[in-house]
C-alpha cells in the first residue's frame, strides 16, 4: 500500500480475491489483551478450537479476597 494504491508483486491491483477465510479475534480482556488489535486477522486453519465456558474471571481492581469473580466461573458462552 502506498497512499491509495495498492499493489501486489509490483503490479497494480484494482481487486483481490483471498484463498481462504480470515477472522478477527478479540480478547476477553479488551483494555489488555494481544489478539486481533496486535497480531491482526486469523487464517481460518490456524483456529483449533472453540469457546465454551469462563474459566477464570480476575478483577485487577478487587481487594485481595475478591479478585475472584465467583459468578463469572465455568458460565457458558454463547
Amino acid at each position: 500500500v502506498n497512499g491509495n494504491e495498492i499493489t501486489i508483486n509490483g503490479q497494480k491491483a484494482d481487486s483481490y480475491t483471498f484463498k481462504m477465510n480470515y477472522y478477527w479475534m478479540m480478547g476477553d480482556n479488551r483494555h489488555n489483551s494481544l489478539d486481533s488489535r496486535y497480531w491482526g486477522f486469523v487464517p481460518e486453519d490456524h483456529i483449533v478450537g472453540k469457546a465454551l465456558f469462563v474459566w477464570m474471571s480476575w478483577d485487577t481492581e478487587g481487594s485481595f479476597l475478591n479478585k475472584i469473580r465467583w459468578s463469572r466461573l465455568f458460565r457458558g458462552v454463547n
